[in-house]
């Protein structure tokens, strides 16, 4: 099969997914650059094959957005509202192999592109937003394949797989699902077949410059998930999993994709995608038992919605049900346009705290942090460039002998991202950081005589340095309360080598 056909879709289709990009790219300043992308960032400047917290295309796509397009906000967030177009695109042509016509299409794709968690994802440049799209097209490939029987797709699905693996580790999720529904579905001839087997060798191919990179350093990222989930990630029972997936979702497509969902397990006619059923609760179950955030499961959903809107297409044909398509059209666009506020930075900080308030939403996160008035996304969004411009009015007022020796220590890769960024802008000394990568880079050329410090306490301070005094205080409105008050120290003439301390700092969750 031509990809020209594989790819052929409803013309409404093709329209939506070039709205949602370009929503995306005229809404791209939303509050302020985002926590994740200042590290982002920061990677981009020490490329290497893999980082504690991450494979590595997502730095190196910033690396090349820093050289060719600028890390302006809206060059920053291109790639993810291009992303954003794909995704849906692709959600309506996995409705057509499954035997959509254009309505159902069409349906498929609206409800994924107005689900409150996808337009969270696709605001900022991370990770997630090139993960929408690889799980939506590894979705597609296993359709293709399952419908058409050809498994000289598996090649192409090890391949996608492979570049995913290299951009986010939740492809494994994925694999490790289709795995699972493959056995449970009886596709014995699938499993049997030698193209599966070259797919997997392929993906692992691509994935192998990772694997020696966590090999060489002692596998930081298996330390990192295990610390993420031991002290930072928010453990929730499987139903309050599955109610998080409802209302990340939208909860008035649920009917949607979990009517899919059960269609493709128990119904007669859908025995051909069964494995993509068990592939959901294999997904699932696994997940809850890793207390991984529920954001991780929302690339799965295309394909399930695009099921659940096959089924209603055809249950529209009836002759008592011809109302549902307009109606499922009028829920969906009322509903994602009501939620689309409290997923992405669409009004002022303000009118947001109103909104929320009026709808009876509470600020919420999927990790054991205090919030303020905004969400954790959204609060993620604030307060860096005032953080770099306290730092710098602290390093302003050093003497000129200090100045020469001075680093500024940040307790969390957002501050060093921020320090990082702003030097472009304020008169900032170089940063230092024990958090995730920060900490493999170690503490550079500081020769342990000048500190700037954000936070901490003056007690441990004095503990390692001969002199601490208070230099400012650093305050945010709607940043993370985290960030917020912190005092500002300069602290004089470490008592040990910084070669020496650094081993004791190393901080990865």
């Amino acid at each position: 099969m031509k990809l020209r056909e594989v790819l052929r879709t409803g013309r409404e289709t093709a329209i939506l997914a070039l709205l949602i990009t370009l929503l995306c790219i005229l809404t791209a300043k939303g509050y302020g650059i985002f926590r994740d992308e200042l590290y982002y960032l920061a990677c981009s400047k020490h490329l290497a094959f893999g980082y504690v917290d991450q494979p590595p295309l997502v730095a190196l796509g910033a690396w090349f957005l820093r050289h060719t397009l600028g890390t302006s906000l809206h060059a920053l967030r291109l790639l993810p509202a291009i992303a954003a177009g794909i995704t849906v695109f692709l959600s309506g042509t996995i409705a057509r192999h499954l035997g959509g016509s254009r309505f159902a299409q069409f349906l498929a794709a609206l409800s994924v592109a107005l689900a409150p968690e996808f337009l969270g994802v696709v605001s900022i440049y991370s990770m997630n937003a090139l993960d929408l799209v690889v799980w939506t097209a590894l979705c597609l490939i296993v359709v293709l394949i399952l419908k058409n029987g050809d498994p000289r797709l598996w090649l192409v699905f090890g391949l996608v797989a492979g570049i995913g693996l290299e951009n986010k580790l939740s492809v494994l999720f994925l694999g490790f699902g289709i795995a699972v529904g493959l056995v449970a579905a009886r596709e014995w001839k699938q499993i049997r077949d030698r193209h599966l087997w070259l797919g997997l060798v392929i993906a692992s191919l691509l994935f192998l410059p990772h694997i020696l990179w966590q090999v060489a350093h002692g596998w930081p990222t298996l330390e990192f998930i295990k610390s993420a989930t031991e002290t930072k990630n928010v453990a929730l029972s499987p139903i309050e999993f599955f109610v998080r997936q409802a209302m990340i979702m939208n909860p008035i497509a649920l009917p949607l994709w979990f009517g899919g969902l059960l269609y493709l397990l128990f119904a007669k006619s859908a025995k051909s995608f069964r494995a993509l059923g068990f592939a959901y609760l294999a997904i699932f179950v696994v997940m809850v038992l890793r207390h991984a955030k529920p954001y991780y499961l929302t690339p799965i959903y295309p394909v399930f919605l695009a099921t659940g809107a096959v089924v209603l297409e055809r249950a529209a044909k009836g002759r008592h049900f011809g109302w549902l398509r307009p109606a499922s059209l009028v829920l969906i666009v009322l509903s994602g346009i009501a939620l689309a506020p409290l997923a992405k930075p669409l009004l002022q900080e303000d009118t947001y705290v109103r909104y929320a308030a009026a709808l009876g939403v509470a600020p919420g996160s999927d990790e054991k942090h205090e919030l303020g008035r905004l969400p954790q996304f959204f609060a993620d969004m604030h307060g860096w460039r005032e953080l770099a411009a306290s730092v710098s009015e602290v390093f302003e007022a050093l003497p000129e002998t200090d100045k020469q020796h001075a680093y500024v220590y940040a307790s969390n890769y957002g501050e060093a991202g921020a320090i990082d960024f702003f030097r472009s802008s304020f008169a900032l000394p170089p940063v230092i950081c024990d958090h995730n990568n920060y900490w493999l880079w170690g503490p550079g050329n500081w020769d342990g005589q000048v500190l700037i410090v954000l936070g901490e306490e003056r007690s441990d301070l004095e503990s390692l340095f001969a002199t601490v005094e208070e230099a400012g205080q650093f305050h945010c409105q709607d940043c993370q309360p985290s960030e917020n008050d912190q005092t500002l120290w300069v602290a004089r003439d470490m008592k040990i080598s910084p070669a020496g301390l650094w081993p004791r700092l190393k901080h990865y969750d």
